[in-house]
């Protein structure tokens, strides 16, 4: 197998690494971390706009709650005198709105109101945020794909600095995260009362669907970002402990500096896309630490084993390019397969999980190129004088320690 100079590209990657890495240092003071709902104490909401094409209320005694999915609606009733039992209504049956209507006037004491009867089921959602209860208030029910307001109608109806707002979807599907910051004295109740009384007042009651609503309190919101500060400093730790005791301890120096390398690589990628920073987002950075030390074992392994095959060898870059080329092709497949799954985990999911596998892919390749160069090139300078001043077979020696 042909031996690649990996030497050669010790200095320029490090460069690289630390311009990147400097990069993200200038966007955390330009733009911040976009700090979500798990660290950043306030209320977070997530709404469409749309009519409605009908809506439900129920005046019985019995209790019933309403679920709707992409493929049928689902009626609970339950309750002192009533007969406990759900009705599915299956979409590729009940077709339309006005259909659906039908079946719905069957059960006692719930009313529908049909708003636009010819609306394909298949594409409706709930405003179900606030409640799937229902009551002689109205439950509306929206047709999704149909929303023609935009990121600047919204900014308007709210009016306000304080609140940032992320469009979430694009065109005619698009819903709109709303986020508002919370002081020691602030409640759910009150912040959500200040976002929706004003998107109230700008598109009328009925048309605001309110899709998810989120709370955290400023107690709270320290304490997970403390925990989460502290979860990392000891994971890295407990690595360094593992790579001391089973390799040198610049192998082990190596690896830890190739793992802070990699979060802070993800980090700088999540500030300049100001992908928000969730706990979800948090877990794809300690998955990557993982992933990366295991890549970088192997690497480490192989070093340890040329050290003591390849006797002969002029100087330590000899063995570690050596040792770089035998484990290239490993590297880049289990890397190249797992990138796989994880994109397909992008193309195919939403939200949260979008955002896992994103910053899954920025630290993949970020893994794999810092266990190659970044650790690899830490060990080299700290063992450029290894045969001048040590001599191989007292390296050898202190090596199998």
């Amino acid at each position: 197998m042909k031996t690649i100079k990996f030497n050669k590209g010790f200095v320029p990657t490090a460069i690289l690494s630390v311009l990147v890495i400097a990069f993200g240092l200038v966007g955390f003071f330009l733009k911040g971390i976009n700090l979500g709902l798990d660290f950043k104490p306030g209320a977070i909401e997530e709404v469409r706009i749309a009519e409605p094409v009908a809506s439900l209320t129920y005046n019985g005694a019995a209790g019933i709650t309403v679920e709707l999915s992409s493929g049928q609606m689902d009626v609970v009733i339950s309750g002192i005198g009533a007969t406990n039992e759900t009705r599915s209504y299956n979409f590729n049956e009940v077709k339309t709105v006005s259909d659906l209507a039908a079946e719905l006037e069957k059960i006692d004491d719930l009313h529908v109101k049909v708003i636009d009867g010819s609306y394909d089921t298949r594409k409706l959602f709930l405003n179900s945020a606030v409640t799937n209860q229902l009551s002689t208030n109205n439950l509306y029910i929206y047709p999704a794909g149909t929303s023609e307001v935009t990121t600047d109608d919204i900014r308007d109806a709210l009016k306000d600095s304080s609140v940032s707002i992320k469009q979430l979807g694009s065109g005619v599907d698009a819903s709109y995260q709303i986020r508002i910051g919370a002081d020691e004295n602030s409640t759910q109740d009150t912040l959500d009362s200040a976002i929706n009384s004003k998107l109230y007042e700008k598109f009328g009651e009925e048309k605001v669907a309110i899709v998810k609503q989120d709370f955290i309190g400023s107690g709270m919101s320290k304490s997970t970002t403390l925990k989460s500060i502290i979860m990392f400093v000891c994971v890295v730790l407990l690595i360094w402990v593992y790579a001391a005791i089973r390799f040198h301890w610049d192998f082990a120096l190596g690896s830890v500096i190739a793992l802070i390398h990699d979060a802070l690589i993800m980090f700088t990628f999540i500030i300049w896309t100001q992908m928000e920073f969730s706990t979800t987002v948090l877990a794809a950075v300690l998955t990557i630490i993982g992933y990366s030390i295991n890549a970088t074992v192997v690497i480490l392994d192989r070093i340890r084993y040329n050290l003591k095959m390849m006797k002969d060898a002029k100087n330590f870059n000899d063995i570690l390019n050596r040792s770089l080329s035998d484990t290239l092709v490993r590297s880049i497949l289990t890397t190249v397969t797992t990138l796989m799954a994880v994109i397909a985990l992008y193309v195919f999911t939403s939200g949260s999980i979008k955002d896992f596998s994103l910053a899954l892919i920025v630290g993949l390749i970020s893994g794999m190129y810092s266990s190659i160069f970044i650790s690899s090139g830490f060990i080299s300078a700290c063992r450029k004088n290894w045969k001048v001043e040590y001599g191989v077979h007292h390296s050898l020696k202190a090596d199998n320690k």
